[in-house]
């Protein structure tokens, strides 16, 4: 898959070329590219004189950066116990037959990532599910595949 480093460049420009920046540079390219690629992140280190080491310590420390390749639309299934008692392990293990992918992985055609959470704060109405930060409650298996038509149309 191709990198675009013009973009990479553009989004260091944007925010000064500042190193204290870092963390928002990587959330911007992040966004643009759905993952933090090995060159663009050689590419910030270069313009803002940092060692790569340095930038892989801060991409690696968040959860919500991600150095492989993440699908188009995110499904987070919560395990909290309201949504565990309610079937949540049952939603997960749908969409992980479904998908073809265990939480934490990305579908092959990129359409997916699918993430198991322990709370989405929403306990009333779980078991919960959530794509693309649109909550869907009271979820159960005949709800699902309606649902992921509608994303794979968009």
């Amino acid at each position: 898959m191709p990198i675009d480093l013009q973009a990479v460049c553009e989004i260091i420009e944007r925010h000064g070329y500042q190193k204290a920046s870092l963390i928002g540079i990587l959330q911007d390219i992040q966004e643009e590219m759905n993952h933090l690629p090995r060159k663009a992140l050689v590419q910030v280190g270069k313009s803002l004189d940092l060692p790569l080491t340095h930038i892989y310590e801060v991409a690696t420390f968040y959860k919500a950066f991600s150095l492989e390749p993440r699908g188009k639309h995110t499904i987070q299934v919560c395990l909290g116990t309201a949504c565990h008692v309610r079937g949540g392990s049952r939603v997960l293990d749908y969409l992980e037959n479904r998908l073809e992918v265990k939480p934490g992985e990305t579908t092959k055609d990129l359409s997916f990532t699918l993430e198991s959470v322990n709370c989405l704060g929403a306990c009333a109405l779980g078991p919960m599910m959530v794509i693309d930060k649109k909550y869907y409650g009271k979820i159960n298996t005949n709800k699902i595949e309606s649902i992921l038509e509608k994303y794979r149309s968009k």
